[in-house]
């Protein structure tokens, strides 16, 4: 995963800002912190229930 990022006419405020919107786009940091440490398969599943259920409360309070 390799982002770059053009500085146009010295503008490195601007291409920081892309910087940080591809970035999160691409879920880079949150790559990086989920890979942080360790974390056992059982943890692992545990997570991903608990992202599932947060997932589909959120689209029922959307659709709703």
């Amino acid at each position: 995963m390799s982002s770059k990022v053009v500085v146009k006419n010295g503008n490195v405020d601007g291409a920081l800002k892309m910087m940080k919107q591809k970035n999160l786009k691409d879920g880079l940091l949150k790559e990086v912190r989920k890979r942080e440490h360790y974390s056992k398969p059982g943890e692992r599943r545990r997570e991903a229930k608990k992202e599932a259920i947060k997932n589909s409360r959120r689209r029922e309070r959307n659709y709703n």
